[in-house]
């Protein structure tokens, strides 16, 4: 972990957290769920104020539409997972769900909440210098990124916007036969469904939803 990070960790008990998928049904000591959820959900707020700020300041000349969808390939789950098999995570991830590609995403979970560790280990500095110097130089080309035209819900919020029209996402979800969360969504356009999609995250499904969109406008 120190070779990953770039330093020590601190307190163990975090990065051990971090890695237990919630497959493994690991209880504390007051029943409450032991895995990387809580962690998850930290560290996927972490990462967004990072890459929002690092973009903000090394893109002046950038509108707020291009740092989205700039901000929007950087987190997106396709990267994230990248990101944690490039830096070695899957060595660490403990899970009783097969590495399939049905649920691929759980390598992206472990990413977020490792950043989640990281934060309540070492702080906010810390952990910013952590993401940008050890991962965004290391493992990401920005300028790929910026070429890389697949975030459809971007594009067909940006299409609605230019051609005044209502678009909204329903966002639904359910446990499948092992216990995994599916999430679907319904894409309206002026409360007409042009579009759904199904994914083991909400994420995943809403590009699927809003690719099917954008070819049942024509774009």
């Amino acid at each position: 972990m120190k070779k990953i990070l770039g330093f020590p960790p601190g307190k163990s008990s975090y990065y051990e957290h971090a890695f237990i998928h919630r497959s493994v049904s690991i209880t504390g000591p007051h029943g409450e769920p032991y895995n990387n959820e809580r962690l998850e959900f930290l560290g996927d707020a972490v990462l967004d104020a990072v890459v929002s700020d690092y973009l903000f300041r090394n893109y002046p000349a950038g509108d707020e539409g291009f740092l989205s969808r700039l901000r929007s390939l950087i987190v997106r789950r396709e990267t994230l997972n990248q990101l944690a098999r490039e830096v070695g995570l899957e060595e660490f991830l403990i899970s009783h769900t097969e590495a399939n590609r049905k649920v691929k995403h759980l390598w992206g979970n472990s990413f977020e909440a490792l950043v989640g560790a990281v934060y309540l280990d070492k702080g906010y500095k810390k952990t910013r210098k952590f993401i940008l110097n050890r991962i965004l130089k290391n493992y990401l080309d920005l300028s790929r990124l910026q070429e890389d035209n697949r975030d459809f819900k971007s594009r067909l919020v940006e299409w609605a916007q230019k051609n005044r029209a209502s678009i909204d996402f329903e966002v639904d979800s359910f446990a499948d036969e092992n216990h995994e969360l599916v999430f679907t969504t319904r894409v309206l356009l002026n409360n007409e469904t042009i579009g759904t999609g199904r994914g083991y995250s909400k994420k995943e499904s809403e590009q699927q939803a809003a690719s099917r969109a954008l070819s049942h406008i024509g774009i």
